[in-house]
């Protein structure tokens, strides 16, 4: 079949694949709320044990990720995501009717690997059918549907919870789900034609492992991406945590944290206007030194004088959002640059590899709350050092430069 164009809209196709990426944060960011409520619902005898219900979300996401991309390139973009969204709805359906934690993590397990699908090849579907300016449209039409889901998602979390429970935040997502899924089957027709298909083979994903450790960017940006990441997952996991039983707020926590999430938002539709102006490896460093500076400073504060309280949390969460802000688009970019022979399994491997070490570093950061800020805002500071060096060991003897 040959790929079409003329079916869609570029703003419905847009809206589309807005809608199939969103999934991920959808899963997440809506479940915030209901955490303390399934930890006593279901018998969960260490708080910080509900965690896992994020991070087991993200690990599935992860090995998804390695998976649906090769696996779009043999057998076509559209059967890649319907597979991926059905395995989704399957773990959503588990979800709903667990009886005990353990069940409940399962569902979420396969919830990420699903997810993973239309996360993953829904961009691979944006390469087959644009590229330049055009490609720059939809992914920014896309980006501003996009920028709304972690504002609005835990709000909608917290209502469905109070209203009916939260085993219906999974039925929502299911409603998400079977929508993208017949739209998707309705009215987009598949992007790779059959002569650009490859056979999936072993050795093609370990010789994409290869290149990319071989390659300072390719390697060097992947590790920064994880801890920045890293650090993102460790506030998700604890931060609901924090504003319930540290500050006092819970009931006010989809609003706070809709407000930092204004500043994420933020600060990617500022990057569009800067970046052909100062580069994307001068934009990465300057956004990387702000988590492990802000958040060194807020911890002396923290140590050494009163604690500073909302406010001061509020303002370290909204300047260090606002970093990864400036930064996410523009590192991932930097990372597959090296890899351009290789793009789509590139991305496979370096989104595998820099969420892999996300997780390894980001649920134990999660997991040491104790009952304060500290140890998420040290978290921070160690990460973000790390990250800061690795971004300048990856810019180092650099021979291509993606801003000239």
């Amino acid at each position: 079949m040959s790929p079409s164009r003329e079916r869609m809209s570029v703003a419905e196709f847009a809206s589309l694949i807005a809608l199939l990426t969103s999934l991920v944060a959808l899963s997440i960011d809506a479940m915030l709320p209901a955490l303390p409520q399934i930890a006593a619902d279901l018998a969960v005898s260490d708080p910080n044990d509900a965690q896992l219900v994020i991070g087991l979300f993200l690990l599935g996401n992860a090995f998804g990720q390695l998976l649906f991309g090769p696996l779009s390139d043999t057998f076509g973009r559209k059967p890649v995501i319907v597979a991926g969204l059905s395995l989704f709805l399957i773990g959503c359906f588990v979800s709903v009717i667990a009886e005990s934690f353990s069940v409940l993590l399962l569902g979420r397990v396969l919830q990420g690997i699903g997810a993973s699908g239309p996360r993953t090849v829904s961009m691979s579907m944006v390469r087959d059918l644009y590229s330049g300016r055009s490609m720059a449209r939809i992914m920014s039409i896309s980006m501003s549907i996009f920028i709304l889901v972690p504002t609005l998602a835990p709000a909608l979390g917290q209502a469905i919870m109070l209203l009916v429970g939260w085993r219906y935040i999974f039925g929502t997502f299911i409603v998400f789900g079977v929508l993208g899924l017949f739209w998707l089957l309705i009215r987009q027709p598949e992007t790779l034609a059959d002569e650009h298909r490859r056979p999936m083979q072993l050795a093609t994903l370990v010789s994409g492992f290869v290149t990319v450790y071989r390659s300072r960017a390719a390697l060097g940006y992947s590790l920064a991406i994880g801890t920045m990441f890293g650090a993102f997952i460790g506030f998700l996991s604890s931060v609901q945590q924090i504003f319930q039983d540290t500050f006092g707020v819970g009931k006010w926590f989809p609003y706070l944290f809709a407000i930092l999430a204004l500043f994420l938002g933020a600060a990617s539709l500022l990057n569009s206007r800067i970046v052909m102006r100062f580069g994307m490896k001068t934009i990465v460093q300057l956004a990387m030194a702000c988590s492990p500076v802000v958040s060194l400073a807020y911890l002396v504060i923290c140590l050494s004088v009163d604690d500073p309280g909302l406010i001061g949390f509020m303002v370290w969460g909204a300047l260090c959002f606002f970093g990864v802000g400036l930064c996410i688009g523009n590192i991932n970019a930097l990372a597959m640059e090296p890899l351009g022979q290789i793009a789509g399994l590139g991305a496979a491997v370096v989104g595998f590899f820099s969420s892999f070490v996300a997780i390894l570093v980001g649920i134990p950061l999660g997991r040491a709350y104790d009952g304060t800020q500290l140890p998420l805002i040290a978290g921070f500071a160690i990460l973000g050092v790390i990250g800061l060096g690795l971004v300048y060991w990856a810019g180092r003897n650099s021979t291509q430069e993606t801003e000239k």
